[in-house]
């Protein structure tokens, strides 16, 4: 069992669960994954994958990319128009058929042989392929993977408490609750009365010094969890804030 930590997912992914069970975690879904099951993961999210191999067999999946530069492609050649923005569920399972699960089979050699020029020269079609394919099982899609707008400006308190958890640079948050840099900034500071980083600091250790306290995790099983990029740095940080290690407040 692994867990990762992912923070942004920059593009639109496609997943193909080969074998093993796949787990995402957002603010707002949790979606598991078995066998055969296909899950489209949106663009601009924060989430946390957890991997974990089942009785007997490896841990495999298939990610697609689906960068924005490729989609603004296909629409122009497809002429597909988009609708603005999508509001929908930001992860979205995808029912399996044959056609997609052929597919799948068919870029198995490329992921095998990931070095032949082959790969490079039909990367294209096969993206171009799936995202047919797509919309041909959900025509509803064209929604997702064609909306090309920007985040919208999103209530920032409500954001910043679901979220803080993940280690992604203050320009991230900014884009992703719709805000340039320095307009993030100041309304972080009007409404939480400090800097971003102060607070994500502050956040990060009282919900350490919770678990720690009050539901007896240990220092090494959170951290990460956190947003703290190391065991050593977390427990200077909680030393002096608290006055005193990790462990030696279990």
């Amino acid at each position: 069992m692994r867990k990762e930590k992912v923070g942004f997912f920059n593009h639109n992914t496609l997943v193909l669960q080969v074998s093993g069970c796949f787990t995402l975690e957002t603010a707002n879904q949790h979606i598991s994954m078995k066998q055969g099951e296909m899950l489209l993961i949106r663009k601009n999210q924060l989430g946390e994958i957890t991997k974990t191999p089942l009785d007997g067999e490896d841990y495999q999946t298939i990610v697609i990319c689906l960068q924005e530069d490729m989609l603004r492609t296909i629409a122009l050649e497809e002429k597909i128009e988009t609708a603005g923005k999508y509001s929908g569920p930001p992860n979205i399972l995808i029912p399996g058929n044959d056609f997609l699960r052929g597919f799948f089979q068919s870029i198995i050699p490329y992921v095998q042989h990931p070095e032949g020029k082959i790969t490079d020269a039909l990367g294209m079609l096969k993206v171009k392929e799936v995202v047919q394919l797509l919309l041909n099982t959900m025509p509803a899609l064209k929604e997702v993977l064609f909306d090309f707008s920007d985040p919208y400006k999103i209530d920032l308190e409500r954001f910043m408490l679901s979220n803080f958890h993940f280690n992604i640079p203050v320009e991230k948050f900014a884009y992703l609750t719709g805000r340039s840099l320095a307009g993030f900034k100041r309304d972080f500071q009007k409404k939480f009365g400090v800097s971003p980083r102060q607070w994500l600091q502050e956040k990060r250790l009282t919900e350490a010094h919770y678990l720690i306290e009050k539901k007896n995790k240990k220092p090494s099983a959170i951290y990460l969890d956190l947003g703290f990029e190391s065991l050593s740095h977390f427990s200077h940080s909680f030393k002096k804030r608290f006055g005193k290690t990790p462990t030696e407040s279990l």
